[in-house]
C-alpha cells in the first residue's frame, strides 16, 4: 500500500521524504517490524517507543513516525511528525487494513463492571438472531465461530483493526467490543468507526494507572464523546454517573433502570437459582442469566438490539435462552454434599458486593457463605482493604488467598488486606497464600447446601507469577477437590 494511503486523515506536521513510496505494514512494536514496515513511535505509559527507532530501522522499518524529534536523521529514511502518536497509529492502522470498521457494524460496551458479559450476551444474541458476528472480550476473541485467545480486554491498535478486517473478511454483520479505559486513554480505539456505544456502572478501579477516580469517570465519557451523530448511547441511569457518561455525546441518547423511567425499564419479579422472572417494558420473561447485577445486563444488551433494529418480541425470545459469559457467577452443586459453588471474576469492591448480595437473596435458610478472595498485585492497592471488608461483612468465612500476585509478595497483598479490616472482622477470616489450598480448605469448612464463592479470576486459567503464567483454573481445582472430599 502507498504511503499517503496509509497517511489518510493524520494529522502531519513535518514530513521529510516522500510519500509515494509502498510500506508492508504499521507496528508500534520495533521487535514485530519486517521489512518495509512503518515505526510509528509511542510515548507508552512504562516504554517510549521513541528510544526503539533506531532498532526498528535496524530490522527494516522504511518510514518513522514520531512525537518527539529524533536526534538524527538516517539517510533514505521516511520521517513524520505528528502531535500524537498513538492517535496516527490509530488511524494508520485503520487505513492500512482497509477502514474494517466501516463495513461492520461495531458497538463499543465500557464501565467498570459487567462489560465482558454484556459483550458476550450481544454476540450470542445477534448469533442466534441468524447473524455473523465477531466478539473482542476479556475472555477470548470470536470470528464467526472461530475462538481465539484474548491478551487484552481491548487489544494494541494494529491487533485491533487486523481482527476487525477478519472478521469483515469473514462476512461478519457485526462486531461487538469491550472498551476498556486504558484502551480510550491510550488511544487504541482511534480510527474506529461506532455506531453504537453502552455504559454499564463506574466503580473505583485502575486507580493504579488513572490515578484519580475523576480522571477515570473522565476517560470513560471520552468514548461517548467520541461517538458519531448517527451512532446510539446508552446508559444506566441507575448509576449516578450515568447520565454524565452521554452529557456531550452527539449520538442518539437513551436509558436502561430498574428504579426509575428509562427508555428500556426493567423491574425484578423472580431471582433464584433456576434465573431471573423479569418484565422488560412490560413484557415479563424468564432468563436463565441469575443475579440483579444480570438484570442490569440483560437490559443493556436489550437496549442495543432494540437501537440495532432487532424486533422486541424475537429479542426476548432469543435472550430468555441465553448463558452468560464463562467464570461469570458461574455455579455449580456438588453430587453428594449439595455444596454450591460460583466462580466469579469480581476484583472489584462493587462486583465483590454485588455477587455476595445477589448470594444472599438465593440462600433459602442457614446455608454458611464462604467466600474465597484475594487482590491482583502491581495494581490499586487502595482496594485491598475495602475487598477485605466487603468480604468480611457479607460472609460467614472468608479465605484471603494469592490472586495474580504478578511482581509483588503475595504475603504482602494479603496484610494489606487485612490492614483495613475491623476488630469485629478479624474472626472471620483465614490467610492462606496457596490458592489451592485456600479452596481446599474452603471445601472443609463447608457443610451440606453451605455456598462457596471463589472470587477474583473468573475466566483465567492461570496465575501471574513474577511474570510466569502458571496454569491454574478456579473451576479445575474446585472439581478436583469436591472429587476427593465426596469420595
Amino acid at each position: 500500500m502507498l504511503l499517503q494511503d496509509v497517511l489518510y486523515k493524520v494529522a502531519i506536521q513535518s514530513l521529510n521524504g516522500s510519500t509515494a513510496i509502498d510500506v508492508s505494514g504499521v507496528q508500534s512494536d520495533s521487535r514485530k517490524i519486517a521489512a518495509g514496515n512503518v515505526f510509528v513511535a509511542v510515548k507508552g505509559v512504562g516504554v517510549d517507543g521513541h528510544l526503539f527507532i533506531d532498532k526498528a530501522i535496524e530490522k527494516g522499518a522504511t518510514v518513522v513516525v514520531y512525537q518527539t524529534t529524533p536526534e538524527a536523521f538516517q539517510q533514505d529514511i521516511v520521517y513524520i511528525s505528528v502531535e500524537n502518536s498513538a492517535i496516527a497509529l490509530g488511524v494508520m492502522a485503520a487505513n492500512f487494513y482497509g477502514n474494517p470498521s466501516a463495513g461492520l457494524k461495531v458497538v463499543g460496551v465500557t464501565g467498570t463492571n459487567g462489560k465482558t458479559t454484556i459483550a458476550t450476551l450481544l454476540y450470542k444474541l445477534f448469533t442466534s438472531l441468524g447473524y455473523t458476528c465477531g466478539l473482542l472480550s476479556t475472555v477470548n476473541n470470536i470470528i464467526g465461530d472461530k475462538v481465539l485467545e484474548a491478551t487484552h480486554t481491548t487489544p494494541d491498535a494494529v491487533s485491533l483493526q487486523a481482527l476487525l478486517r477478519e472478521m469483515a473478511d469473514a462476512g461478519c454483520d457485526y462486531a461487538f467490543m469491550e472498551v476498556s479505559s486504558h484502551a480510550v486513554h491510550q488511544h487504541r480505539i482511534a480510527g474506529l468507526q461506532f455506531v453504537g456505544g453502552l455504559f454499564s456502572n463506574i466503580t473505583h478501579d485502575h486507580l493504579d494507572y488513572h490515578q484519580t477516580f475523576d480522571e477515570y469517570i473522565r476517560v470513560k465519557k471520552m468514548f461517548f464523546d467520541g461517538l458519531p451523530n448517527n451512532a446510539f448511547a446508552i446508559t444506566n441511569v441507575d448509576d449516578k454517573r450515568g447520565l454524565v457518561m452521554l452529557q456531550n455525546t452527539a449520538a442518539k441518547k437513551y436509558s436502561y433502570s430498574i428504579k426509575t423511567l428509562a427508555d428500556f425499564k426493567g423491574k425484578l419479579i423472580e431471582n433464584t437459582l433456576t434465573g431471573l422472572v423479569m418484565s422488560i417494558n412490560d413484557q415479563e420473561t424468564h432468563f436463565r442469566l441469575i443475579g440483579e447485577f444480570n438484570a442490569y445486563n440483560l437490559l443493556a444488551v436489550y437496549g442495543a438490539a432494540i437501537c440495532l433494529g432487532q424486533d422486541k418480541m424475537e429479542v426476548l425470545q432469543h435472550l430468555s435462552m441465553l448463558t452468560g459469559a464463562e467464570g461469570r457467577f458461574d455455579f455449580s452443586v456438588s453430587p453428594k454434599e449439595q455444596i454450591i459453588t460460583i466462580v466469579d471474576y469480581a476484583h472489584t469492591p462493587d462486583a465483590l458486593l454485588n455477587v455476595l448480595a445477589t448470594i444472599k437473596k438465593l440462600k433459602q435458610g442457614n446455608e454458611k457463605v464462604i467466600t474465597v478472595v484475594g487482590c491482583g498485585g502491581d495494581r490499586d492497592k487502595t482496594k485491598r482493604p475495602v475487598m477485605a471488608t466487603v468480604a468480611c461483612e457479607h460472609s460467614d468465612k472468608v479465605v484471603f488467598t494469592s490472586d495474580n500476585p504478578r511482581t509483588e509478595d503475595p504475603a504482602q497483598i494479603i496484610k494489606d488486606m487485612e490492614d483495613g479490616l475491623p476488630v469485629s472482622a478479624r474472626r472471620k477470616y483465614l490467610a492462606i497464600t496457596d490458592r489451592r489450598e485456600a479452596i481446599k480448605t474452603a471445601l472443609n469448612l463447608a457443610g451440606e447446601g453451605d455456598i462457596i464463592l471463589v472470587a477474583g479470576k473468573g475466566h483465567e486459567k492461570y496465575q501471574d507469577i513474577n511474570g510466569v503464567k502458571n496454569h491454574f483454573d478456579d473451576k479445575e481445582v474446585i472439581a478436583e477437590m469436591i472429587e476427593l472430599l465426596e469420595k
